[in-house]
């Protein structure tokens, strides 16, 4: 069987899913605002794609890379369907905007233009732009004989074409960088009555235009918005007198000077204006020209401002606490009991803080150890690590530096670190560590007890408000074996490790998810119960989507709630009839990996950090646990009933890649992520 036939493309997947973020900003039932900050997501996504991505596949095609078999397809042919989609979903992107933006008007809530401003407001704007935009503007001239400017990746420009009725003046261009960071993009007008209103950066700045070119003798100025994307692909030097430290800070200064992948352009932009920029740009073909609306750097609107009712964002909910986690009570000893989950968002993010702070000032804790792939900018996590250190206590961590556009900040932390008197290691030359372990040595008298946590997500308070993350807390000593294990090969690459029960990259994962997966072929093939339930971010890998098809054609029941990416095809006749995929896509992210083997009835359950991609079973360092305890096996069940229960966020993958809603033609709507929330408000 020819592998590239039933293998869907990875990039034309992860743009269905993203369309699924945009359903999201289109369905009338998410409150307004949140509607708008889903358009914000699903354009921080697609930048990220394209620097990423897209980048890559440009890369192959310039350098002419047979790369058929590494993308799944001819990647010039890739490109183009790339241009198509987004084309296409940037369509429905400004009508949902517009409709949007027309709803909002019905709660007496106005985003207006420079065209709109009412009378009223004029000089409270005029104000605004002199005492707080104009000082932050620096409009560059346009020369046909100069130099472009270098444009920066994730800033976005006002391209001025400056005209005037007296023939004998000139036409000439100039360009602005819109200096969102520094004044931020929204403003808030005085309210009128009951309407409130706001107007966005760049049209404060287009009123402002005769003002900032006053000593010109120009009294026509058109203003459109273009944004460059850059390849985020980090150049990493050979010079070897220069620390790993060094070469990824460097490779960051240089990320803004990458080559251009996409130009995003207001499609109202007079056509001279566009064919000059593109001229300095030295654009071809290859890059992807994407016309668009008036406003760029959606992203933006994840912060719209919070005006209006109440009933125009989510509800806000309580954080659960942990039913087994008391105050002025030790969480060592509690762990030391029983094993727990902590499920995030919904449990708080400061019971882990906990955890860490009573293992900084616990006399009788010896050793911390943590792995970190996304630090938050300002971490309490470090700072907590931070304080262990300066408790006394031997405090190792494990700090990726090349998590992908979290760079400078692991940067910073790892110096801190340092600083305090950790131990920090780098990870493994050529292995991202994007394994996610917590490990504690307590030793009182002559008793050591061991602690580890084993989390599916990064151990970021800031993520952890948004990510469906599950965290194990455990004291059972094969598990807390094989957590040391993994530290042991961080610190000693070189020296070889036995795991007894982990699933581990880059060496052992990928051959136990074969015998995992083969053990179930074999049973459904001996007429014995065999199924597979499985939740992923992304399910990438080839090989292992062959073996699922394998597994299906000797009848084994695979049902897969895939997040992201899907490149396996499910339900085709003969090959895949006995696969379900579904995607779940809410109010907040699904990040936890979670596999349930039948294994004749006598069910085993693995949580971890890995998806089915190759990079993650073959370059990278991660884990799956498996989960012993019966009550958090019961959790992990429920977890997955309630998310294939789900027909209010859930789509079903397939083919066509239509993110068709799920119908089951039941009248009672479950949103499983809602439902979720009170199965552990109330205790399970």
């Amino acid at each position: 069987m020819a592998k590239e036939k039933w293998i869907v493309n990875r990039e034309i997947s992860w743009l269905a899913f993203n369309h699924r973020v945009l359903q999201e900003a289109g369905d009338p039932s998410v409150p307004l605002i949140e509607r708008l900050r889903f358009l914000g997501i699903f354009s921080d996504n697609l930048d990220e794609f394209f620097k990423v991505r897209v980048a890559s596949l440009r890369r192959m095609v310039e350098l002419d890379i047979k790369a058929k078999k590494l993308v799944g397809g001819n990647p010039e042919k890739i490109l183009k369907q790339i241009q198509q989609i987004v084309l296409e979903q940037q369509k429905e992107f400004e009508k949902i905007y517009f409709r949007i933006i027309d709803a909002l008007k019905r709660h007496n809530i106005y985003l207006v233009d420079e065209h709109s401003v009412p009378a009223e407001h004029e000089e409270y704007l005029h104000r605004v732009f002199h005492d707080k935009v104009l000082p932050a503007l620096n409009p560059i001239m346009l020369d046909a004989e100069k130099p472009f400017p270098q444009l920066k990746d994730k800033s976005i420009y006002l391209a001025i074409k400056l005209t005037s009725k007296n023939p004998e003046i000139k036409k000439q261009y100039a360009l602005m960088e819109v200096p969102a960071k520094e004044v931020g993009r929204f403003i808030i007008l005085p309210q009128i009555g009951k309407k409130k209103y706001i107007i966005i950066l760049d049209d404060v700045i287009r009123v402002g235009l005769p003002d900032v070119f006053s000593i010109y003798h120009f009294d026509d100025f058109e203003a459109h918005t273009i944004k460059i994307t850059r390849d985020a692909e980090l150049d990493i030097d050979n010079d070897m007198s220069k620390s790993f430290l060094e070469k990824i800070s460097k490779g960051i200064s240089e990320r803004t000077k990458g080559q251009p992948v996409r130009l995003v352009y207001d499609h109202a932009i007079p056509t001279d204006l566009l064919n000059f920029i593109l001229k300095k740009l030295e654009l071809d073909v290859l890059d992807n020209i994407i016309p668009g609306g008036k406003y760029h750097n959606f992203k933006d609107f994840m912060k719209f401002p919070n005006i209006g009712p109440l009933s125009l964002q989510y509800k806000k909910v309580s954080k659960i606490n942990h039913p087994a986690i008391r105050k002025n009570t030790s969480i060592l000893e509690t762990i030391r009991k029983k094993d727990l989950f902590l499920h995030f968002p919904y449990h708080p993010f400061s019971h882990f803080l906990d955890i860490l702070r009573e293992a900084a000032i616990d006399p009788y804790v010896t050793e911390i150890k943590m792995t970190a792939y996304r630090v938050a900018y300002g971490s309490k996590v470090m700072n907590t690590l931070i304080n262990a250190c300066q408790n006394g206590k031997n405090v190792t961590v494990i700090i990726e530096l090349q998590a992908r556009f979290n760079e400078a900040s692991n940067i910073y932390w790892s110096k801190k670190l340092q600083e305090a008197g950790a131990n920090v290691y780098f990870g493994i030359r050529g292995l991202k560590v994007h394994a996610k372990l917590l490990y504690i040595s307590r030793k009182k008298g002559k008793e050591t007890t061991r602690y580890a946590g084993i989390s599916t997500g990064n151990f970021n308070e800031e993520t952890a408000n948004v990510y469906v993350d599950i965290v194990m807390l455990t004291a059972n000593p094969e598990l807390v074996r094989d957590t040391g294990k993994v530290f042991e090969f961080l610190e000693s690459p070189y020296l070889p490790v036995q795991y007894h029960h982990f699933l581990t990259s880059p060496v052992f994962m990928r051959r136990k998810l074969c015998l995992l997966v083969d053990r179930e072929t074999k049973h459904a093939l001996a007429g014995k119960d065999a199924y597979i339930l499985m939740k992923l971010n992304n399910l990438v890998d080839q090989d292992m989507i062959m073996r699922l098809y394998k597994a299906s054609q000797a009848g084994v029941k695979i049902t897969l709630l895939i997040r992201g990416i899907c490149s396996l095809i499910p339900g085709e006749k003969g090959l895949s009839e006995n696969i379900e995929v579904y995607s779940l896509v809410g109010r907040y992210l699904e990040h936890s990996r979670i596999m349930i083997f039948c294994n004749d009835n006598q069910e085993e359950y693995y949580i971890g950090s890995a998806d089915w991609m190759t990079r993650n079973l073959d370059h990278r360092v991660e884990i799956f646990s498996p989960v012993f305890d019966k009550p958090l096996k019961d959790e992990l069940r429920k977890i997955m009933e309630l998310q294939l229960q789900d027909n209010v966020k859930t789509r079903v993958v397939n083919k066509e890649l239509n993110n068709v809603y799920k119908q089951d033609g039941k009248k009672t709507r479950i949103n499983a992520q809602m439902k979720m929330y009170r199965l552990l408000n109330n205790n399970g």
